[in-house]
């Protein structure tokens, strides 16, 4: 069910992207669902890595937690059975129960990037760069890139209390900051 920019041809007549909330944890559930009452799924993914009983794993998550896009045409699917779909909680929709489509361009550039539907926010990192810690005890600190190494840790130089701090922690728990 995974879909990747190959899979997904563009929008014909008057399809669009839809957002659908998934139940808690059940992104991977709706999707197969979903897929399999023919509807077309897009679930972004990133790759990120968990930490557990002192053992690091790279996992896929999905990038929107509890989100995942799903195309139809409103005039010619039976988009009301996507909220009675096992995992989705709802669809999104204005007051009067239609649903609301997503802005066109915003899942085609998530569905046009090189990997297809795998997102990595750690792309393009480079030396002197401002980035955000994502997760661990320095979550969302800002600090500069340092170095990098080949075994995928990233050394940050985090300003906290007017100094700067080093600290190495994973690539993958990192992003360039706004």
């Amino acid at each position: 069910m995974l879909e990747a920019a190959a899979d997904c041809p563009a929008l014909v007549a008057n399809e669009r992207w839809f957002l659908v909330h998934a139940l808690p944890k059940s992104e991977w559930k709706a999707e197969l669902h979903l897929g399999a009452q023919g509807f077309r799924i897009f679930l972004p993914r990133i790759e990120k890595t968990i930490r557990h009983a002192r053992q690091l794993r790279t996992v896929r998550a999905p990038l929107f937690p509890r989100y995942l896009f799903v195309r139809l045409d409103l005039d010619r699917d039976r988009w009301l059975s996507v909220r009675s779909t096992v995992g989705v909680a709802r669809l999104f929709t204005y007051h009067d129960g239609r649903p609301v489509p997503v802005p066109i361009g915003v899942v085609e550039s998530l569905i046009a990037r090189p990997n297809g539907s795998l997102v990595r926010l750690d792309d393009g990192l480079v030396t002197g760069q401002r980035v955000r810690v994502l997760s661990g005890p320095f979550s969302e600190f800002v600090g500069t890139v340092e170095r990098l190494d080949d075994a995928g840790r990233v050394r940050i130089l985090l300003d906290l209390m007017e100094t700067a701090i080093p600290v190495s922690v994973h690539r993958s728990a990192v992003a360039p900051a706004a």
